[in-house]
Order: C-alpha cells, then structure tokens, then sequence
C-alpha cells in the first residue's frame, strides 16, 4: 500500500467514526507505512513487537509515540475523527453556541425545520446548515463516537423525539436543554418506554455547567463549557487535533513531488505539538505548519534536499535563545522533526 492510499484508508476509517493509527518507520530501506483502524486489526502483521506497542500508547493517549532503533526511527500516529456538534434547533441558543463552538475546533452541523432558522447566513460558522423535519434528518447525520449531541429545539415534544432517537446510536456527548422538573418528567416518560436507564443516565439533562447563566450568549458558554470538558476530561484520552486540509491533500491522487513533516519530539515551549504536520512542494507552497518563523524557513529547505535526493531527514528546530528571541517568539524548545519524501 503506498502512502496515498494509506491516507485514504485513515480519512474512510475517521467517516465512520472510528480511530486509526498510521505506523512509520525510517530506516536504511527506505520508508515503510501501514494503517491500523479501531477496533485493532488482528491479523498479526500489522503490528508486531515495538510497533505494537507504539500502536497501543497512540490509541490510549492519543499522541504520537516513538522509538529510536539502531538502524532508523519509527512512530505511531494516532488519527481521531473530528469532534462534531450536532446542534438540533437552531434557535437563540444555537446562533451563539455554533459560532464559539466552531472557534473551539468543533465541525457543527446545525438542524432545524424552519427555513427561516436553518440557512447558512444565519449560522456562516457552521461546515452544515440542514433544514429537514426532526423525524427524518436523522440517516443524513452519521452520527457516532465523535459526535457530540445538543438538543435545543423550540419546544419539548421535538425535544422528546430527539432524545428518543439519539438514544439508539452511540456519541461522544448528549445533552438536552430543559428544567428540572421537565427533565425529570422526561426521564420517567421515556423510562416507562423501555429505554435503559444507562443510557438516560448518560444524558446531561439539564445541559450545560451551572454557571448562573442567563442571556443565550451565557447559555451556550455553559454548553460549550461542558462540551470541552467532556472532550479533553472525561474522554480518558488526548483527542489529538487533526487537519483536514493536510489529510485530504496527503490522501489525494497526485505524481507532484512533495515532502512530508511532522513533528515527533519536542522539548520545552514550542508553538506547535507532537504530531503537527506540513506538506512542502519544490516551487515554495506550503500546507499546513509546524510553527512558523525562521526556523521553519530552515525545514522547508531541507524538504527541497529530500524532495531532490529522496529518502529522509530528521532534523532538530532550536528555538532557544537568540533564535527564539529574535523571532519575537515567547516559545523556547526545540523540536525534532521528521522529513520524507512523498509519494
């Protein structure tokens, strides 16, 4: 499997929401990939010894993990889907909580079955703005592990409905919008009509962390606040952050060279984590980035030596004193990166 079709086996895992972990290793022979999507493959070559171990501590922490062996270099990455908000209703909670969601790195799709409430110039924020009833838009969500679920419609039988449906599938997050009372109302009510209490137990119903909040501003902070707890806290993983625009460009047919970088160490402050990426081509276009500056200037030149000799580097970013200090940077580490040629 060459490593475009490596990525594209991680971006058809990441659609069903489901994990993977893309394995390199760089050594004197060259350059070798593999993919291994959750639940763990069985077949016993696709990971073995080291590497099996790598795999494991990238799906359990969520951050790319290395080994240094004598005859090269090797990494697990992990790959996450992204954490999607799934907003139904798009009333006067929604407007404010799809805008600072999605400045918070969540893919929001917002429903609602007024034309009026579900147009794009109403939530511009948004990557899917859906105007369907609340009985049918459910098979145009894929809802699933990655998906965080807010039920906010304009009133509590829809509310209801929702609940009774999201309750089927599997999420990362449910919550729904209601008073004690009404909430308690609801729990009975869909208690007696078999749902598990496990699952109803599993709602955050009142949503949202009780802040005080009042205005529909101060409400989706609540929301949004419970939303990222339960992402980076209660997960029991790092939900790693992943760039769409690098997988997509990394998974696409194309014979351009180019040069692939990813960080796979780093020490002290910098500004970009363990696993960051960026594509370099030969004629100076860049996607994606490693943490900008001079020092990245450095790398971007030797990804044209590898794009030219073929192979890899790796190589070490300094940041620290008068390099730091005369890039105006208030980071001060230095970086271990990984340089391939792309193919």
């Amino acid at each position: 499997m060459n490593s475009r079709d490596i990525y594209k086996s991680v971006a058809a895992v990441l659609e069903t929401g489901r994990r993977a972990v893309v394995t390199t290793g760089l050594s004197e022979s060259g350059i070798e990939k593999q993919v291994i999507a959750e639940p763990e493959e069985e077949d016993a070559s696709a990971a073995a010894g080291t590497a099996r171990t790598l795999v494991q501590g990238a799906f359990e922490t969520g951050e790319l993990q290395k080994s240094s062996e004598a005859d090269g270099i090797g990494f697990a990455e992990p790959y996450f889907p992204e954490s999607r908000l799934i907003i139904l209703g798009g009333g006067h909670i929604a407007k404010p909580l799809a805008e600072f969601s999605a400045k918070c790195g969540f893919a929001v799709t917002v429903v609602d079955d007024r034309p009026s409430f579900a147009n794009r110039q109403r939530f511009p924020e948004a990557k899917q703005v859906i105007c369907e009833s609340f009985e049918r838009v459910f098979p145009l969500l894929n809802i699933n592990r990655s998906s965080f679920v807010v039920i906010i419609t304009r009133g509590h039988r829809h509310d209801l409905d929702c609940l009774r449906q999201v309750l089927t599938l599997e999420t990362a997050y449910t919550g729904m919008i209601g008073s004690k009372r009404r909430v308690r109302g609801a729990r009975e009510q869909l208690t007696e009509e078999g749902y598990p209490k496990e699952k109803l137990d599993a709602v955050r119903a009142p949503i949202g962390l009780d802040i005080g909040a009042e205005t529909p501003e101060e409400i989706a902070i609540s929301i949004l606040s419970e939303l990222i707890k339960y992402k980076r806290a209660i997960a029991g993983t790092c939900w790693p952050e992943l760039d769409m625009e690098v997988l997509t460009e990394l998974a696409k047919d194309s014979e351009e060279p180019r040069a692939l970088v990813t960080i796979i160490e780093t020490k002290g402050s910098v500004p970009r984590d363990i696993g960051a990426k960026m594509i370099v081509w030969p004629h100076g276009k860049t996607l994606g980035s490693i943490g900008g500056g001079c020092s990245e200037g450095e790398v971007i030149s030797a990804a044209y030596d590898v794009i030219r000799d073929g192979g890899y580097k790796i190589q070490d970013v300094d940041m620290t004193g008068d390099v730091a200090e005369d890039e105006g940077m208030v980071c001060g580490g230095i970086m271990k990166v990984a340089i391939e040629k792309y193919s």
